[in-house]
């Protein structure tokens, strides 16, 4: 299948980052390479480093990127490695670093990967097809409890105990191996009236399960902190996200590099010593435009929030 991904905010995300020549960057989510293409069009001598978890993704981007010869180099990691990766590479300091969080359309539309709940196909959704742990781990593997818990915790779902419930019944028949199997048990758990009106009642729990396999929420929060603090000064760090648990975690930990001192508010005076480390360019989140909605329905969700380094 040819690798196509639509690179969400494109030129908002770049706009952010203030592309400056002689510039490092950092894509932590190359995918097709579409953001790392347009930060390296943008100035002179730009040198990027763009990671992917996805060998497809890589793939993909080195056609794209080839015309940029030795100005780019590629990874095959995790994005939350940020500080032994620059480590391995010999970069002490960033001037900028994008994150474009999620599932990407290939990986959806790709039916074989096992992410989309609309097409059949065997229980996986890794975005590193290494990594050992798949879908089909998670919902035949888990606990009744734990699976009810990353339903509710990491899908948002009010019927996740009972969805758990079920796949406990059913896989004690024979195991849960497809997409289409486990889409098919969680609309039999939901009941009628409380699928009504809605397309895919299915989505949260595929989310939840994601989530899951890739560690996705675990490792953000301190690759957020690391990517901050390999950034040079007035460096930016631009961060896509795709629902409110992500959102959440990139606008609170903002919040609070951005403020410093951790010490209670009844304190005369500050004993923590914490300095304030980013200010927040985006009091609000930057969100699509009509036209790019128009072109990409699924961008609706996104949300880009951008900090600097001081």
């Amino acid at each position: 299948m040819e690798f196509k991904h639509y690179s969400v905010m494109l030129n908002s995300t770049v706009d952010a980052l203030c592309v400056k020549n002689g510039g490092i960057y950092v894509d932590g989510t190359l995918g097709g390479g579409g953001h790392s293409e347009e930060i390296l069009k943008r100035a002179e001598n730009v040198r990027l480093i763009g990671i992917d978890r996805d060998t497809d993704a890589i793939s993909a981007a080195k056609k794209r990127l080839e015309g940029f010869g030795s100005n780019v180099t590629f990874v095959h990691d995790n994005f939350s490695n940020i500080a032994s990766i620059l480590d391995g590479l010999g970069i002490s300091k960033i001037d900028g670093m994008i994150l474009d969080l999620g599932v990407s359309s290939y990986q959806l539309d790709n039916s074989e990967r096992g992410f989309s709940y609309i097409a059949d196909a065997p229980l996986d959704m890794r975005m590193d097809r290494d990594d050992g742990k798949t879908a089909y781990d998670v919902v035949n593997g888990y606990s009744e409890d734990r699976l009810s818990e990353i339903f509710f915790s990491y899908g948002e779902e009010k019927w996740s105990k009972r969805i758990a419930k079920f796949i406990a019944g059913k896989r004690k028949v024979s195991p849960i191996k497809t997409t289409g199997e486990l889409a098919k048990i969680v609309k039999e758990a939901i009941p009628m009236g409380a699928r009504e009106g809605i397309a895919h009642p299915e989505k949260r729990v595929f989310q939840a399960v994601r989530i899951e396999v890739n560690g996705e929420l675990e490792i953000l929060k301190n690759a957020i902190t690391d990517a901050i603090d390999r950034l040079s000064s007035r460096g930016r760090l631009a961060i896509i996200t795709f629902h409110s648990l992500e959102d959440r975690i990139v606008k609170q930990t903002f919040l609070n590099l951005a403020k410093g001192c951790t010490c209670p508010a009844d304190f005369p005076v500050c004993v923590c010593g914490k300095k304030p480390q980013i200010k927040i360019i985006t009091k609000k989140p930057i969100l699509p435009d009509g036209e790019e909605l128009k072109v990409n329905s699924r961008s609706k969700s996104a949300k880009l929030r951008v900090c600097e380094k001081l």
